[in-house]
Formats: C-alpha cells, sequence, structure tokens
C-alpha cells in the first residue's frame, strides 16, 4: 500500500472505451501534468499543469461525443497482459494498467458514518494486513433493503477490467472467458444484511418456500387425518361399549339410618339372631344340619330331637353363633315323644339368652318371624303369620316300632319353613319366642328327587314354647322327660271317629291300667272318647296331644261314648317318663 492518504471511499470503476490511437506515456499521480499528442488538435497543453490530478471533470461533447476529460489521455484498446501487473487505484482516482492508463468519471460516494480507516479494510479497499476477514456474504443473496448503487454507476464503471475481452493473439481475438463473479462489487455496508446460510447453502427462493410449505402442509394433513381416524376409533369403541360417552348415573334414594323399629321384621331379627346358632351334627352312618337357641347364660340350647338324632351316643354336635364362633356341644337331653332336646357349649362367654314369650296368648293371624339354617343357609329370616292353633301333629315313626313319633299340638304357619330350619325360634311381634320350628307338610310327601327332602309349601308347625319351656326345664334338671298320660291303652287302627279304648294291652295285660287315672275315673275297654276338655277328637292320636298339651296332674275332663249313651269324667293326669 502507498505511503499516502487514504483513498476516497467509493466502488471500483472499470475503464472507460478504448480509442485507438498512438501509444501515449502514463499519467501519474506526481507527473503534475499530462503530455499526449492530440490527433483532433483539441488537447489543451496546460491542462495538467496545475498540480496533481485529484478528479475528471466531463466536458462538453466534440463533434457529437462526450468530450474527453481534461489531462486524460485516450485509452488505448483494452487488452491486458496476462504477464502485467493487476490494475491498481491510487489518490487520483486513475487506474493504472500497465502501459496505458483509464479515465474514470468521478462519482460521488456516501460519507461513511464514522472515522475513515487507515488500513483501508472492507468495504472501503482491500483488507489490511491486520484486518479481521470479510464476514460471509452469500454472492447471490439480494440486499434486503438500501439504495441500488448500481444505478449510480456508469456501465462501463460497472465492469472490471479481469472481466475484459482477453487481449488478442496471434492467431485473432480469443473467445471471451466467463465473467467471475466478484463478491464485493455489490457490497453496501449500509443495507440492511441479507439472509445468510450457516452451511453456505444457497437460499431458498420463493417457488421453493412455497413447494416446501405445500409439501408441510401436505404432510401434516395425512399426519392429522391418520391420528384422527385412530383416536375416532378409540372413542367408537368406547360409545359402543359404553353406549354414549355420557356416564350413566341412575337415581338412588339417599343413605337412611340403620335402626328399624323394634316390632317390624327387620327389627325383630336384629334383636334375635345373636341368640341364634346353627348345629352341625355328625354320627357314624350319617350327618344333619339343623337350629337351635340359647336358653340362659350357662351354654344351655334348645332344638329338635329329630336334629342331633344322628349324632348318636358317639357323634360330634358343633354349635356355631351367628358372629361366626363355632364351639363343642354336648348333649344334656333329649325326648322323641315331644321331638326335643337340649345340649350344652361351655368355654363361651358373652351369650344372649332368647326371652321367651306365653302361646297360649297367640292368636290366629298374629305376625312371626322364622329363624334358622335352612340347607345350611345360616341366619335367614323369613316371616309369616300364626294361621292355625293346637293342631293336632305326629312326626318320625321311621323306626316302625312308634317309639320315635312325636306328637304335637302345634302352632301352624305359613312362615317358609325348609329342611335345616327345625329347631329354630318362632318369634312374636316382640321377639319372643312362642314356638319351636319343628315339621312341615309338603305336597309331594317329602320325596324330593334330589335331596330326598321336601320344600316348604307354606304349612310349617312348630312347638307351642309353654310345651317346650316344662320339657327344657325337665331335661336339664333331670335329663329327662316326663309325659302326662290317662293310663289306657289306645286302638290306634280304630277307623271311627273318636279314640277308641283297645280290648286289651299290646303284652296282653289289661288295656286299662289298674289304679290308674283311667281307672279311677270309670273309663272301661271298648269305649270311644270323642271330647278332651271340650274339644273335640277324631283319633287315637289326636288325643294323645290334647293329653300331653298338659302336665302331669293337670285335671283333663273327657266325653265317653259306651253303648250309645255319652257320658263325661274327669281325672287327674298321671306321670310316665319319656325316653
Amino acid at each position: 500500500m502507498p505511503d499516502s492518504a487514504p483513498a476516497r471511499p467509493g466502488p471500483a470503476r472499470e475503464p472507460a472505451p478504448a480509442h485507438p490511437g498512438p501509444a501515449q506515456e502514463p499519467v501519474t499521480a506526481d507527473s503534475g501534468s499530462a503530455p499526449r499528442s492530440d490527433p483532433g488538435g483539441g488537447l489543451d497543453p496546460d491542462a495538467g499543469s496545475d498540480g496533481p490530478f485529484h478528479g475528471v471533470e466531463v466536458g462538453e461533447a466534440v463533434d457529437g461525443a462526450p468530450e474527453e476529460p481534461s489531462g486524460v489521455a485516450p485509452a488505448a484498446p483494452h487488452s491486458l497482459d496476462p504477464a502485467a501487473s493487476p490494475p491498481t487505484v491510487d489518490g487520483t482516482g486513475v487506474r493504472e494498467d500497465g502501459d496505458y492508463e483509464l479515465a474514470r468519471p468521478a462519482v460521488a460516494r456516501p460519507e461513511p458514518l464514522h472515522a475513515s480507516d487507515p488500513y483501508s479494510t472492507p468495504p472501503y479497499g482491500h483488507p489490511g494486513p491486520w484486518a479481521p476477514a470479510p464476514p460471509v456474504q452469500h454472492p447471490t443473496a439480494p440486499h434486503a433493503q438500501g439504495p441500488d448503487l448500481s444505478a449510480a454507476i456508469p456501465a462501463q464503471a460497472q465492469t472490471s477490467p479481469l472481466d475484459s475481452p482477453a487481449p488478442a493473439g496471434p492467431s485473432g481475438p480469443q473467445p471471451p472467458e466467463e465473467a467471475v463473479p466478484d463478491p464485493w462489487r455489490n457490497y453496501d455496508p449500509w443495507a440492511a444484511p441479507a439472509p445468510l446460510q450457516q452451511n453456505g447453502g444457497a437460499v431458498p427462493t420463493v417457488t421453493q418456500r412455497r413447494r416446501r410449505t405445500r409439501r408441510t402442509l401436505v404432510l401434516g394433513a395425512v399426519v392429522l387425518a391418520l391420528v384422527s381416524g385412530g383416536v375416532g376409533g378409540v372413542v367408537g369403541a368406547y360409545m359402543q361399549r359404553n353406549e354414549g360417552v355420557t356416564k350413566v348415573e341412575l337415581p338412588q334414594a339417599a343413605e337412611e339410618a340403620p335402626g328399624r323399629p323394634a316390632d317390624s321384621v327387620a327389627g325383630i331379627a336384629a334383636h334375635a339372631l345373636p341368640s341364634v346358632v346353627t348345629l352341625h351334627v355328625k354320627g357314624s352312618e350319617e350327618e344333619g344340619t339343623g337350629t337351635g337357641f340359647v336358653l340362659d347364660g350357662r351354654g344351655h340350647i334348645l332344638t329338635n330331637n329329630h336334629v342331633i338324632e344322628p349324632a348318636g351316643d358317639s357323634g360330634e354336635i358343633s354349635v356355631t353363633f351367628s358372629g361366626g364362633e363355632s364351639a363343642k356341644a354336648k348333649l344334656v337331653g333329649h325326648d322323641s315323644g315331644y321331638d326335643l332336646a337340649v345340649v350344652k357349649v361351655t368355654g363361651v362367654s358373652g351369650l344372649t339368652p332368647m326371652p321367651l314369650g306365653n302361646s297360649d296368648s297367640v292368636q290366629v293371624g298374629d305376625p312371626v318371624v322364622a329363624i334358622g339354617a335352612p340347607f345350611d343357609l345360616a341366619n335367614t329370616v323369613t316371616s309369616g303369620i300364626i294361621s292355625a292353633k293346637e293342631r293336632p301333629i305326629t312326626a318320625g315313626g321311621e323306626k316302625g316300632d312308634g317309639t320315635d313319633v312325636s306328637y304335637v299340638d302345634a302352632l301352624q304357619t305359613d312362615a317358609p319353613i325348609n329342611p335345616g330350619n327345625s329347631g329354630g325360634p318362632l318369634l312374636d311381634s316382640r321377639a319372643r319366642v312362642i314356638g319351636i320350628n319343628s315339621a312341615i307338610r309338603s305336597a309331594d310327601n317329602g320325596s324330593d328327587l334330589e335331596s330326598g327332602q321336601a320344600g316348604s309349601i307354606g304349612l310349617g308347625f312348630a312347638i307351642p314354647v309353654n310345651q317346650a319351656k316344662r320339657v327344657a326345664e325337665e331335661l336339664i334338671n333331670t335329663g329327662r322327660a316326663t309325659h302326662p298320660v290317662i293310663g289306657v291303652t289306645l286302638d290306634m287302627n280304630y277307623t271311627g271317629d273318636g279314640a277308641r279304648v283297645a280290648a286289651k294291652a299290646a303284652d296282653g295285660g289289661p288295656a286299662v291300667s289298674p289304679r290308674g287315672p283311667g281307672a279311677e275315673a270309670g273309663v272301661k275297654a271298648g269305649d270311644v272318647i270323642t271330647e278332651a276338655d271340650g274339644t273335640r277328637v277324631h283319633s287315637g292320636e289326636e288325643l294323645i296331644v290334647r293329653t300331653r298339651a298338659h302336665r302331669p296332674g293337670d285335671h283333663l275332663g273327657l266325653t265317653l261314648r259306651r253303648g250309645g249313651a255319652e257320658r263325661t269324667v274327669t281325672l287327674v293326669l298321671g306321670s310316665a317318663d319319656g325316653d
């Protein structure tokens, strides 16, 4: 770089059009004059004598052409020697091109907003020895904004000497080489920065950007369609399974207090269930299930004789309470004539005895509740009414000798009772025991094909609690129960109306026991008893039932028919030990 003042900033200028003519001496910045021949005679010899050449002004036109600037020699034809030094620009604004010089028209350039660069770094000159590398600018990137300076530069100045045609060689003019683009030609330091590519790639055109946008939109639409289809399938399947997306909530009553009136079925059951137990009996040949209830705090439990009968003398009896606790039980006593038995559990505390009512106060139509374990379904509660009273029934008789037959002056109920309810309590509206469920009447006479047991048809029978209480007390106190007796043998094969006294006893003795209650009242063999305590008697079984409804020592009135005539007698019932 010459040791002179920095050149005025401005774009590089291209050589003016060449004019043929003789070779001229080059004009230098130090010459102070510009001697040259003037073929046209229009050169002012004093034009360059005033000092160094600092600029060129455009003169008037000569012969219809632009006048050459004063002090500038006509340019030789534009040809460059490849060996020649590259053109330079000095402070005078004149480019030196080897053996010839080019005049440049002066073009006004905007002054920079900062002090001049002593090293002439871009954009005011070539990079200095300590200047940083020029910023990366894509050569083809258009300026986003800023003035277009190419319009202010003459067309001749916009062409670099390097872009001029090659000089003619020995073989004539050579075809011009492809112009090498100059990335700094249109650089404008005051223009907004053009978009740059970090990888140096070309900036996409508007068409490319539109295509890319269209591809993105199409791809997004496809993805959206796929996602929508999947979501739609899931939602459809959910709606099909759940019949819609709306959650179904059915109306429901608010929660109520757990308490119930004491005289309701729920109130009766809640009060009685803690005293009801389920019995599981297992013997050497058979087993069974029944029900019982607690009589006292000592562990005595009342049930039916036919419930514990499978255990025999060496079987096992297990008691399960309503809360789920279990205990072993021992037989205290039983009576087949009354079909009652008492067992006892030990090692169990907190027992709740069942309160006992009075069966003589029961009326037909009174509501009742039955609790038991039908078919081993513990704590089953059913309800009904008293459908009849003093219903004489007999149960058992499987042994054939009559020793297992029970005679019951029963309470009849329509509360459902099934096998397994036997021995359970029949309760009144105050949760008091008025009967012990013992038997049912079946339509198929107990010949169920699957279980061998009949189901309930609404005809259930219970032992009155007044009779059960006496028998239970005797079984607890003595282990045996006593039966009230008349002291006569009845003809059980008699088919007429009433109960006929047999001609003789089963062992061949007299039918009327000597010194027995019947003998003392005047009863004789062959008499037909038609009433007991004013109640009609139609068979021998009914007379036994009516008699056992009393206690030994009670007075019993009988109506006799003898030889076509009737008579009434009163006797005091005797006592006989049960089995």
